[in-house]
């Protein structure tokens, strides 16, 4: 059995409509139209952001996340973003999620930043991985979460 690979879209482009499909579905609640532009347009970017990301087990999907500039999120001063960290619930609890966000900094490292960010509700997970809360931001909708920074 081949292990898990995190598929980087950007460098993979003919995953470009599995990943927009597999993220719309993790993210129901999302007009579908958001991930599929953006997806879409990172491809062709002259810019090094945004980039998404499948992990995927032989040739399924079981994970994703997203690396971006703004999180729809107050704090614009702060970049680049994680985004859409999701792992299929079948799959859950193999540290998948580490294999995500250590590729999310390693590409920071690489474009020369010294910091990477996320915004979540969840408390405890992600300082597992390397992440300090830092504060409270806001969302254009009205709701605030929570901060968290990791050094690359």
């Amino acid at each position: 059995m081949k292990p898990v690979r995190i598929v980087s879209v950007r460098q993979e482009p003919e995953y470009a409509g599995e990943a927009i499909k597999y993220i719309q579905q993790c993210w129901p609640e999302v007009l579908p139209v958001i991930y599929e532009d953006c997806i879409r347009h990172s491809l062709q970017a002259k810019a090094p952001l945004p980039q998404w990301y499948l992990l995927m087990d032989n040739q399924r999907p079981i994970g994703c996340c997203g690396l971006i500039t703004n999180d729809f999120i107050s704090r614009s001063d702060l970049y680049p973003w994680i985004c859409a960290v999701y792992i299929d619930e079948e799959h859950r609890g193999r540290a998948y999620s580490a294999l995500l966000l250590d590729r999310c900094k390693q590409d920071c490292a690489a474009l020369g930043f010294d910091h990477v960010y996320l915004s979540t509700d969840h408390i405890g997970f992600y300082e597992k991985y390397g992440f300090e809360y830092i504060g409270q931001g806001y969302h254009p909708w009205g709701e605030e979460s929570r901060i968290y920074s990791a050094k690359v």
